[in-house]
């Protein structure tokens, strides 16, 4: 029984990870900015996961991928397209006082991803795509394969 709870963490891990990097990629992030919004520091474990190389991840990890998905996929549905979604994320904010969303995410700590995903429908006020009616959820108190299978 503990070597299938291993398998479904490990299954997980890769499908979060997967998710995370087409986010990366979308948003154009730079490896730094990447580390960053994952809570890590070290290079190489950066490399091994975008490289496919994962054992499990840790639980704050996990919190992390959640809320930038939840956050991904609601900028998905309010921008024209990627360029638009880019140029959105590291625009400035009153709301976060003349700071951008990516910027507030930046700041490192999990708290501030849940901000930002918390207030992402007034952030998102001033685009020109058609009103999103997004709902926001606590993805903390979702496991994350429900998050992941919700998207």
């Amino acid at each position: 029984m503990y070597s299938e709870d291993i398998d479904a963490r490990r299954g997980i891990a890769q499908l979060a990870l997967k998710g995370f990097f087409n986010v990366a990629q979308r948003w154009q992030l730079s490896r730094p900015e990447a580390m960053t919004l994952l809570g890590l520091t070290a290079t190489s474990t950066y490399a091994n996961w975008k490289n496919g190389k994962t054992g499990t991840l840790p639980r704050d990890t996990l919190e992390r991928i959640s809320y930038l998905l939840h956050i991904d996929d609601a900028l998905r549905q309010r921008c024209h397209n990627d360029l638009h979604l880019c140029h959105w994320l590291r625009e400035t904010h009153k709301l976060l006082q003349e700071r951008s969303p990516l910027g507030r995410m930046l700041e490192g700590n999990v708290i501030d991803l849940h901000w930002v995903q918390q207030h992402l429908s007034l952030l998102t006020s001033s685009l020109d795509a058609p009103a999103l009616a997004f709902e926001s959820k606590n993805v903390a108190d979702q496991s994350p394969r429900a998050t992941i299978n919700s998207l």
